[in-house]
């Protein structure tokens, strides 16, 4: 695998070439469409990316957790926590991936 992580900067360089937008538009581009999504999940929304996957909202009730180390009982808060649940294309987009790199090996 890749030790690179893909960054809004690469992102944006995708956007600038593929599009031929100026770095300026494609930085803008970009930081909207994350402006979008953040702003839909801090709204409550789900996010769908059709081919991509889901941004899921859960609510998580308030329970008792214990501290591993001590055995001490310990309240959580009810919180939102957020989940991705990638489409079937990309899971199998990625195996694909994986399996052919393997392969090389």
């Amino acid at each position: 695998m890749s030790e690179k992580t893909l960054t809004r900067a690469d992102l944006t360089d995708s956007v600038h070439e593929h599009l031929g937008l100026s770095k300026t538009d494609s930085a803008n581009l970009v930081e909207e469409v994350f402006r979008h999504i953040t702003n839909s999940l801090c709204g409550g929304r789900n996010v769908k990316i059709t081919t991509f996957g889901t941004f899921v909202l859960r609510k998580k009730h308030e329970r008792v957790g214990r501290n591993p180390k001590t055995g001490e009982e310990v309240k959580i808060s009810p919180r939102t926590v957020l989940s991705f649940r990638p489409s079937h294309i990309l899971k199998n987009g990625i195996n694909k991936s994986l399996i052919s790199k393997n392969q090389l090996s």
